[in-house]
């Protein structure tokens, strides 16, 4: 039973309101480089574009190395084990490195056919392979950045990656002008300017976890055992598969409305963009989720884990519905920001119920996927994900022969959201799940003492 007490709100604020802030300043560095690349002309913007897709994909399936070391350092703080928190910390770091090495090799050797696969050719091929080429070498600082974010996270400290991302932000913003026009360099100079900005917010993070706050938080350089390193492995494989269900299935629906029509694919879009901007607010009480869950496991206090999902469960769905209802409201101003087409707006108008009433579905599915990520049950995660996927990806597929228009996109993506409400649901009211998580934290607790 959901509880309606208050007395975790502040703890949920604490880590939720600078998380927000996190989530929202994480896409300024891709727009402020579109507002500067697109004073230089279409060709570098196409450029850009091609660009921005290659590293979104190349780059999404690591949200591990966030999801799965905040639970972990969380459950570790929990129980009062600096050690084993700080060794959680350096596995993150060491393998967020050597991955994003092998990203920036594989970008690097692959380039101009990834790129030839985005349709960059002709003119478009050599600014968009000089950005790419350059942008790569900042893959190992990618990763380091979305590890240092999941250990603060799991030391209950959601202000210190926010000022990192600040930072970050802040170095990328006066770059750009100064390397792109100052300089002459163009969109090297933007490729530049983001690299660096990136290899900031690691050296950051690096400079707080391995110096400056290494004591208190308990970190020792030692290099980890591989054996050590397997739980992190198999967690990343079980993740990234859930991301790809995910974003697959959002590219579908994509690539159905394209097969639409034109203005209909145009309408989806903003429709979609908005979608995901609403979604910041709820990832932040995920965010928390995650962090408290896994820490309140730690301390062996599988009720209070419950009782603290169970509020931000209520805080979510009343998030979501203040959404909604707001996004509602948007309607007589929300088509103007983004076009003057007649066809386009009308069926932009047309969806935005769709958006509006799922915000409460979504809030408690986001808030839902963090409690589950704190109780580290990533294997059901996947699984859950990938069965509504398949269901989403049903509908989506007869849009077309059927003639269902927008309107069964939407629909498709519906049933994404509602499968994902009912298959976490039904083990979420499962009895024991969270004792039998806190349970498997001290079996965890022991097998990694062994290993080390």
């Amino acid at each position: 039973m959901l509880e309606f007490t208050t007395r975790y709100d502040r703890d949920i604020l604490a880590l939720a309101v600078p998380a927000l802030g996190t989530l929202a300043v994480g896409p300024l560095v891709s727009l402020v480089d579109t507002a500067f690349v697109g004073q230089l002309g279409r060709v570098p913007l196409a450029a850009l574009g091609v660009n921005a897709s290659v590293f979104s994909l190349a780059f999404i399936v690591f949200n591990f190395l966030a999801y799965a070391t905040t639970p972990r350092v969380a459950s570790a703080y929990g129980r009062g084990d600096l050690e084993e928190a700080g060794r959680t910390v350096v596995q993150a770091l060491m393998l967020a490195a050597g991955l994003g090495l092998a990203a920036t090799l594989v970008l690097e050797a692959g380039a101009p056919l990834i790129l030839r696969a985005m349709g960059a050719g002709g003119g478009l091929m050599t600014p968009a392979l000089r950005y790419l080429r350059i942008r790569a070498l900042a893959g190992p600082a990618v990763l380091l950045v979305l590890a240092g974010h999941g250990a603060f996270r799991g030391y209950q400290d959601t202000r210190t990656p926010l000022y990192v991302s600040l930072a970050l932000n802040a170095v990328n913003a006066a770059l750009d002008p100064l390397l792109i026009f100052g300089l002459g360099w163009g969109l090297t100079g933007a490729a530049t300017a983001t690299a660096g900005a990136q290899w900031t917010g690691a050296l950051g993070f690096l400079w707080l976890l391995l110096g400056r706050r290494r004591e208190a938080l308990g970190v020792v350089l030692e290099w980890p055992r591989l054996r050590a390193l397997l739980p992190f492995m198999k967690a990343g494989w079980t993740l990234a598969s859930r991301t790809l269900a995910l974003t697959g299935t959002m590219a579908l629906a994509t690539a159905v409305a394209a097969r639409v029509g034109t203005a209909e694919v145009a309408a989806h879009q903003v429709a979609a963009q908005c979608w995901s901007f609403l979604a910041l607010v709820v990832d932040a009480l995920a965010v928390a989720a995650q962090a408290l869950v896994a820490r309140y496991l730690g301390e062996n206090q599988p009720g209070e884990a419950r009782a603290v999902a169970n509020r931000l469960l209520v805080m979510g769905g009343a998030v979501g519905a203040a959404l909604g209802v707001g996004f509602w409201l948007t309607q007589p101003v929300l088509p103007a920001l983004f076009t003057d087409d007649p066809a386009t707006t009308r069926l932009l108008l047309a969806v935005v119920p769709f958006v509006a009433l799922m915000q409460p579905l979504n809030a408690l599915v986001f808030v839902g996927d963090g409690v589950f990520l704190g109780l580290e049950d990533f294997s059901y995660l996947a699984k859950a994900m990938v069965a509504s996927a398949a269901g989403a990806a049903a509908v989506l597929l007869l849009v077309v022969p059927l003639g269902w228009g927008l309107a069964g996109v939407w629909w498709g993506l519906v049933t994404l959201m509602a499968l994902r409400l009912v298959t976490l649901g039904a083990r979420y009211v499962r009895a024991g799940l969270f004792a039998g998580a806190a349970e498997g934290e001290a079996a965890d607790e022991h097998a990694e003492a062994e290993a080390h």
